[in-house]
């Protein structure tokens, strides 16, 4: 574990530390409180962090603003990734799994320009054409509900950091040890309070109430 990783010991390698996204929105406000003040920006991953952002943008009295990131879809598998694509066209690869599937490069390009167009709606949904906030030299926050490859957050930091920002801190209630340890190389500091090992990591698998949000409820989340 490097300088640069803060976690919780007591909640290491345990499932179901969190009532729901809320609580350990509660939880992550409380170990961000050091290191953040009220200037700074805070951008939430949809659909599962924008409740843990919500909570945490209220308690620490920081405007919530949503970045989009999705997984590029394993053409067989919808629910596997092989990497991820970002709001500004960018996109970041799982190579050593490409190679493992036996991808073709016509295969992993349909599957980069589908994830590109669906990125595109989702920004319309849930940015319309409201721009991203000035975050030239400032303090951004990124938030998720979970890091399990961790290839959504890697790319969503890249193409923040193009933007040039002061420092990136990225806070998780949960992750995986290899996540953590991939996105840690990237930030200035990430805070993962439930970092979990072993051959098979679930994000729901922190949460005693757990259900895949809708658009409808994440906008909700938003307005308010």
């Amino acid at each position: 574990m490097t300088s640069k990783i803060i976690d919780n010991p007591a909640l290491r390698n345990k499932a179901y530390v969190f009532k729901d996204r809320m609580h350990a929105g509660v939880l992550l406000a409380d170990e961000l409180q050091r290191h953040v003040g009220h200037g700074d920006i805070l951008l939430a991953l949809p659909a599962g962090g924008v409740p843990v952002g919500s909570v945490i943008a209220k308690r620490l009295g920081i405007p919530l603003d949503v970045i989009i990131v999705r997984k590029i879809q394993v053409p067989w598998n919808t629910e596997a990734g092989f990497g991820a694509a970002a709001w500004d066209g960018s996109t970041v690869l799982n190579h050593s799994l490409v190679t493992e599937l036996g991808l073709t490069s016509n295969q992993i390009e349909e599957s980069i320009s589908r994830t590109r167009q669906i990125v595109s709606e989702r920004v319309q949904k849930f940015r319309g054409n409201r721009p991203l906030p000035n975050i030239r030299n400032q303090v951004v926050l990124i938030i998720d509900d979970g890091l399990a490859s961790g290839y959504t957050m890697t790319v969503a930091v890249d193409s923040i950091r193009k933007q040039e920002p002061q420092k990136v801190i990225v806070a998780v209630p949960t992750g995986s040890v290899e996540a953590v340890q991939l996105i840690s190389f990237k930030v200035d500091l990430l805070i993962c309070l439930n970092i979990r090992s072993g051959p098979i990591f679930a994000v729901a698998d922190a949460y005693e109430e757990w259900y895949d949000l809708t658009d409808d409820e994440v906008i909700r989340y938003l307005h308010a």
